[in-house]
C-alpha cells in the first residue's frame, strides 16, 4: 500500500435511513421514485457517515453499459450514460448503486488508483470489468496488484432465469451458470466475475456472499420490485505527511 493513502470501502444495508416503505429506509437511489428530499437526506447521511463532504461524493447514471469514466474532481450531479467510475485522487468517493446487481470495488493500493462497478447481467456479459482494468492500468495501476471486492448481490440459489440466457451469459461470462435452489436454471455473476477477474491476473477476489434475494436487510429488486438501492463505496484517504 502507499504511505500516501488508505483505501477504504464500505457497502449500505437498507436500514438507518429515512425514506418510507417500500423504500424503506436507506435508499440511496434517485431514480427509483423515492421522495426526492428523502434521497438526499440519506445520501447526505452516507457522506457523514464516512467523514467525507457531501460533494465528495461521485455518482452514476448507471445505464447496464460498459462505459467506464475517470473522474479528476467533484462532479455537479451524477455521471451520465457510465457504469463504472476511476480515479487517483485521494478523498474522492466513488459509489455503484444496486438491488441485485454485482457492485464491484477495485484498487491498486500502491499506485493510489480505484474503481467502482456496476456489474449487472448485461453489463457483466458484455465485459464492463475488463475494461476497468484496461483504464485503471491507463492511470498507472498494474493487475496483479489489485485487488477486488464483490458486494452483495443476487445468488446462483436464487436468480432464476431462462435456459437460453443462462447459456448465452455463460458463453460471455464462463463460470457464471447455476442452478437454483429449485433446480431451475440460474445466474452466479460473482462467480463468472470472480473467473474473469482471477484470470486477468488481478492479485485477489474478496466477497460479501450474502444474497440480496435472500437476505431482508438488504434492497432487492427481484423480490420486492419497486425498491430502494444499496451503495457500494470506495475512497482513499490521505494520511499523515501525505
Amino acid at each position: 500500500m502507499s504511505a500516501a493513502v488508505r483505501v477504504r470501502r464500505v457497502v449500505t444495508s437498507r436500514t438507518g435511513g429515512v425514506s418510507v416503505a417500500p423504500y424503506d429506509s436507506f435508499n440511496l437511489g434517485d431514480h427509483v421514485g423515492d421522495d426526492p428530499a428523502a434521497v438526499d437526506a440519506n445520501r447526505r447521511r452516507l457522506a457523514a457517515g464516512i467523514g467525507l463532504p457531501f460533494d465528495r461524493l461521485v455518482w452514476m447514471e448507471q445505464i447496464h453499459s460498459r462505459n467506464v469514466t475517470v473522474v479528476e474532481g467533484p462532479v455537479d450531479g451524477a455521471v451520465e450514460a457510465t457504469d463504472a467510475l476511476v480515479t487517483d485522487v485521494p478523498g474522492l468517493a466513488l459509489v455503484t448503486l444496486s438491488a441485485d446487481c454485482v457492485p464491484v470495488l477495485l484498487s491498486d493500493d500502491e499506485a493510489g488508483v480505484i474503481a467502482a462497478v456496476h456489474a449487472g447481467r448485461v453489463g457483466a456479459r458484455i465485459g464492463i470489468v475488463p475494461r476497468v482494468l484496461d483504464a485503471m492500468v491507463a492511470k498507472g495501476a498494474v493487475v496483479e496488484r489489485i485487488g477486488a471486492f464483490l458486494g452483495p448481490a443476487a445468488s446462483g440459489r436464487q436468480y432464476e432465469v431462462p435456459a437460453a440466457m443462462r447459456a448465452d451469459v455463460e458463453r460471455h461470462l464462463p463460470g457464471s451458470a447455476s442452478k437454483t435452489v429449485r433446480g431451475t436454471p440460474g445466474l452466479d455473476l460473482r462467480a463468472g466475475l470472480r473467473r474473469q477477474l482471477l484470470a486477468a491476473g488481478v492479485s485477489g477476489v474478496a466477497e460479501d456472499p450474502r444474497c440480496t434475494i435472500e437476505d431482508r436487510a438488504l434492497f432487492s429488486h427481484r423480490r420486492e420490485g419497486r425498491t430502494g438501492r444499496l451503495a457500494g463505496v470506495i475512497w482513499m484517504e490521505s494520511t499523515p505527511g501525505a
